[in-house]
């Protein structure tokens, strides 16, 4: 993500009711009602603990988010058919979650805000499920095993809002004058559906958004077509590629869309709103050699496809690396442009482990804008560097360390950006070019698809440059402070 100014330019970085309730306990109640009263309790308290760890916990343990994402599963796969339209802004939705239990589950959490659910099947037969906050508590008719996948069904509808972030911004459905501008970091993909809504669990996911013949609806992976009939028109996408749920989108308007085959083969789709279209163009044009100038330092493209969305949506402030498609609230700039697709290997297909981790991705996205203005003619890394570092020790550039911005208030501030992407540059001095690219590489190569955290990546350090990097990593990522510059 990064926030923006207008005129696009990069800013510096800134920080129901229930439905219904089940009928649980019943029969217990039945049973116990002949049992004298002592073997009652002892048989409670025998059983509490054990009937306890059955149920699926309702958060992941995030430090920052505490009820991001849900215990007791993974998720395999998510299957979105969405309808929408923009004059009423009602949602309408149906998914299929397919998921691996990872314990013996007699209940499991969702996570999703503000929607109605009208129903819910767990393996095609009828489930309960009631509401708590962001949380949507299903029990299925029949325990799941360990181990074994079953699929859930949830229907719903409604208006869907958008959440406030710790830091004031929007995050979620955020509707526009034409559509709506989709981007879930880190807390929204639970406005516009039902998720584990942490970016721990990964998924592939197909999507069929149907939306008044006119507009666009646009998602990520692969565009597998579009059907008008009655006035309405449904795209269809496939993300095969393990995808966080926070960097879903389904972003309607009336886009102007471009496809093309890069040189390589790679699919492109730019979605583009024709306010944005003419400061956009020149920009985009440079996206194709973008991919491939960042393939050349961070190792081969991720994902089978790429592209942009160019929403007119100045209410949201910011651009976010969605999946293998980055969604701009504006026309992008072309440093912009670098560092949402630098997320693409640095957020995307590595992803954060916990939200305390997020200077892997910010930072790493913030040096490639660096790394990009030194090899096409602008100032080196090193003047980059220089300049910062001359802000004066007061500055908010110092408030923390990148690698513990202290609450997910802060989770978009200058620290994790500018001060993450200076780490990264100490090591590079420190190391040398050739053994920081191989880092890099190695990092993006040896996560790819999966999730990295701060500590592996300084045991990757020391392991590819056979240093002892513990001084240079605890002042520049772990402390408060202005480090003392050697």
């Amino acid at each position: 993500m990064i926030t923006t100014e207008p005129g696009g330019a990069p800013a510096t970085p800134s920080p129901q009711q229930p439905d219904t309730r089940p009928t649980t306990h019943r029969r217990n109640a039945v049973v116990a009602a002949g049992l004298p009263v002592a073997l009652v309790a002892l048989l409670a308290a025998a059983a509490g603990p054990a009937a306890a760890a059955t149920a699926g916990s309702s958060g992941v343990g995030d430090p920052y988010f505490a009820l991001a994402g849900n215990g007791g599963y993974n998720v395999r796969h998510y299957d979105l058919t969405l309808g929408y339209d923009p004059k009423t802004r009602r949602l309408e939705g149906r998914a299929i979650i397919t998921a691996r239990a990872t314990q013996r589950l007699t209940r499991f959490d969702l996570d999703l805000k503000g929607l109605k659910v009208t129903s819910i099947t767990v393996n095609h037969t009828k489930a309960a499920f009631r509401r708590d906050g962001q949380e949507l508590v299903v029990t299925p008719r029949n325990p799941i095993l360990k181990d074994h996948e079953f699929r859930t069904t949830v229907t719903y509808a409604g208006t869907p809002q958008p959440v406030t972030d710790p830091d004031g911004s929007l995050d979620g459905w955020i509707p526009t004058d034409d559509g709506a501008f989709v981007a879930g970091e880190p807390q929204g993909a639970m406005t516009w559906f039902p998720a584990n809504n942490h970016p721990k669990d990964k998924a592939s996911y197909d999507f069929a958004v149907t939306v008044p013949e006119g507009h666009t609806a646009v998602a990520n992976g692969v565009f597998r077509g579009q059907r008008t009939a009655h006035g309405r028109t449904t795209f269809r996408w496939r993300q095969t590629e393990p995808m966080a749920a926070y960097l879903a989108t389904a972003t309607v308007g009336t886009f102007k869309v471009e496809q093309y085959t890069a040189p390589g083969g790679l699919k492109v789709y730019n979605a583009v709103d024709p306010r944005e279209a003419a400061a956009s163009a020149p920009v985009l044009k440079k996206l194709p050699s973008v991919l491939a100038w960042e393939s050349k330092l961070f190792g081969p493209y991720p994902f089978k496809c790429a592209g942009a969305i160019v929403d007119h949506a100045p209410q949201a402030g910011y651009a976010l690396e969605t999946q293998a498609r980055p969604l701009y609230d504006r026309a992008p700039d072309l440093s912009t442009l670098v560092h949402e697709s630098a997320h693409q290997w640095f957020g995307d297909s590595v992803s954060l482990t916990t939200w305390k981790d997020i200077w892997l991705n910010e930072g790493f996205a913030t040096y490639a804008e660096w790394l990009y203005e030194e090899q096409h003619g602008g100032k080196s890394a090193q003047k980059t560097f220089d300049s910062l570092y001359a802000s004066p020790a007061s500055s908010e550039l110092w408030a923390f360390p990148p690698a513990n911005p202290g609450s997910g208030a802060h989770i978009f501030d200058a620290p994790v950006y500018s001060r993450g992407a200076m780490a990264l540059h100490k090591l590079r001095t420190t190391v040398g070019d050739k053994t920081f690219f191989r880092i890099l590489r190695t990092w993006a190569a040896e996560h790819r698809n999966g999730h990295g955290t701060t500590a592996q990546f300084i045991r990757l350090s020391e392991r590819q440059s056979g240093k002892d990097l513990d001084t240079l990593f605890h002042s520049w990522i772990g402390t408060k402070g202005k480090p003392s510059r050697p």
